[in-house]
């Protein structure tokens, strides 16, 4: 099976939310990083294939990375374009379920994102005719 490509959706005004939260954790809590980004890693060689524990579909396309450190669950959530994925939304939490206003937030990325993925997929590769 081939790698899949992740990418990081991108605001309009060109922020990148999971890339600014990745960076942010990793200066509060390097072991929690690394648990996200490890599960990144396995996203992009499993793909599709990705199940729990370590993944999960909420709805509507949107699935969420899940790992805990301690009390705290770490998620970070993502949509598939084609058999790419983009990561649209992330952040942490002592609650087992994800709020619902960020899987809508996460719902209309995706949305965004796969109606124009030049202007909100950062690494989007133009050239690209699959996305």
């Amino acid at each position: 099976m081939p790698a899949t490509e992740v990418l990081f959706y991108q605001e309009d005004e060109g922020d990148v939310p999971v890339l600014d939260w990745l960076k942010a954790l990793r200066e509060r809590n390097e072991r929690a990083f690394r648990k996200c980004f490890g599960l990144i890693k396995l996203l992009a060689q499993s793909g599709h294939e990705l199940r729990r524990p370590h993944a999960d579909m909420l709805r509507d396309g949107v699935y969420e990375l899940r790992t805990r450190v301690g009390s705290v669950n770490y998620r970070i959530l993502y949509g598939f374009v084609g058999k790419d994925v983009a990561l649209l939304a992330a952040g942490f939490t002592k609650e087992r379920k994800v709020p619902s206003k960020e899987i809508e937030r996460a719902i209309a990325h995706i949305g965004k994102y796969k109606a124009n993925p030049g202007a909100h997929g950062f690494g989007y590769e133009k050239e690209s005719k699959d996305g």
